[in-house]
């Protein structure tokens, strides 16, 4: 046996001028004296944005450096085979009390051609929202690229972009090359590839403190960006309680919900992989032969592939996590 247990780490808080006050008063997170704080790096690999232990005794380690000395029966074998001591999966909360960039990520291919990194295809799971909080998830109609730079030129994209009014539990699979944007008003847990390489498209015209506008990478977008349309981009689920109900499938993640009110047995012997547990409702233990973890609303655990059999144990009427791995 390793030794290994769920793993909590320190949330890395990013200040954003479109950021809020959420994370401390939905999630419970004290993120100090930023005046606007607009995400949680909850599980990061990031370079210069590590996650650091805060429970047990590998309290204090970067995420790295257990990788590398835990390696296989941290992350799962394949995992580790392909990935080394880089951790695959960027896992954020992100409060927008303002419209955020819309912009668009390159996939593997283009990002590792311009980048050296990988590209980024990434998931939103709405957690909280304000009435008339939009979502834009790609084109509104057949877009070609003449088109796209037209409406761009004239300052009139958002005519373009498909919007969804954004309710609690809204789920939206984002793959590399789709346009997509947060609106105003919302608050959402993101599930992604560790990448942190983004095209910004617009922004609204917004100057910042120097009155300065943010760089546009309206090139380097325009051939990262997918053209093609759907009628539908939300995806569509529906709970059932005390079970586990897939979200998202790619190759980069798998995610489900389980909203659960009573104990759960989960065996994950067939899955050679880390489990992520996002606390999106509710407080709960997880326990296993390492003993037992107390996790509240708004926390992230990380769970490693040693840690093959274990028990969920609500300690609130009800519980809604999301468990991501990669399979």
């Amino acid at each position: 046996m390793s030794g290994l247990y769920p793993i909590k780490f320190k949330p890395i808080f990013h200040e954003k001028i479109w950021g809020g006050n959420r994370m401390k008063t939905i999630l419970n997170k004290d993120y100090g004296n930023l005046a606007n704080c607009g995400e949680s790096w909850e599980l990061s690999g990031v370079e210069g944005n590590i996650s650091v232990v805060s429970n047990g005794f590998l309290a204090g380690n970067d995420l790295n450096e257990i990788i590398e000395i835990y390696m296989g029966d941290l992350v799962g074998d394949k995992v580790y085979e392909k990935f080394g001591v880089e951790f695959p999966l960027l896992i954020k909360f992100i409060d927008a009390q303002d419209d955020l960039s819309i912009q668009v990520h390159p996939d593997d291919k283009l990002s590792k051609e311009r980048h050296n990194a990988y590209g980024k295809t990434e998931m939103w799971y709405v957690a909280g929202t304000e009435e008339g909080a939009l979502i834009n998830s790609g084109f509104n109609q057949e877009v070609s690229r003449e088109k796209y730079l037209e409406y761009l030129n004239a300052g009139k994209l958002t005519d373009l972009l498909h919007y969804d009014e954004a309710k609690v539990g809204d789920v939206f699979f984002i793959p590399a090359g789709r346009v997509h944007a947060i609106g105003k008003g919302c608050l959402v847990a993101e599930i992604q590839q560790t990448s942190d390489v983004t095209y910004r498209i617009f922004d609204y015209n917004r100057k910042d403190d120097k009155g300065n506008e943010r760089e546009l990478h309206t090139d380097f977008a325009l051939d990262a960006i997918d053209f093609s349309y759907a009628r539908e981009y939300k995806t569509k689920y529906t709970l059932e309680e005390n079970k586990a109900v897939q979200l998202v499938s790619c190759p980069y993640f798998t995610t489900n919900i389980i909203e659960f009110t009573q104990d759960i047995d989960k065996d994950y012997n067939d899955l050679d992989s880390f489990v992520i547990y996002m606390t999106m409702e509710g407080s709960f233990d997880i326990v296993s032969e390492e003993g037992t973890e107390t996790i509240e609303m708004g926390e992230t655990v990380l769970l490693p592939a040693s840690l093959e059999s274990i028990q969920l144990k609500p300690n609130s009427e009800r519980v809604k996590l999301m468990e991501v791995y990669i399979k």
